[in-house]
């Protein structure tokens, strides 16, 4: 084995950052004066280069013109307890 041994080429697939289907939203500064929702989209496609398309949105886009993906977000939004109504009121009590 050679002392300089070449590291393993990392393999440009689309599971690096992003799948089909999965929902993406533009960074505020690409999109300013949209709300996160507006600026929220479904990934069509996904090329071996990294880049997407998307549904109802025109071209090719990379992942630096997204959000970071954070999986947990929805229950971060939830509370610490699941049983808990976002009122803040107990369901089964009443």
């Amino acid at each position: 084995m050679s002392w300089f041994s070449r590291k393993p080429k990392r393999s440009m697939t689309a599971s690096a950052w992003a799948r089909p289907e999965m929902s993406v939203t533009f960074r505020a500064e690409i999109m300013p004066g949209r709300t996160r929702e507006q600026r929220t989209f479904k990934i069509e496609k996904v090329f071996p280069n990294g880049r997407v398309t998307l549904y109802d949105f025109a071209g090719e886009h990379r992942e630096g013109a997204f959000e970071p993906i954070n999986f947990l977000r929805d229950k971060a939004r939830g509370t610490s307890n699941g049983n808990q109504s976002s009122n803040g009121e107990d369901p089964d009590v009443g």
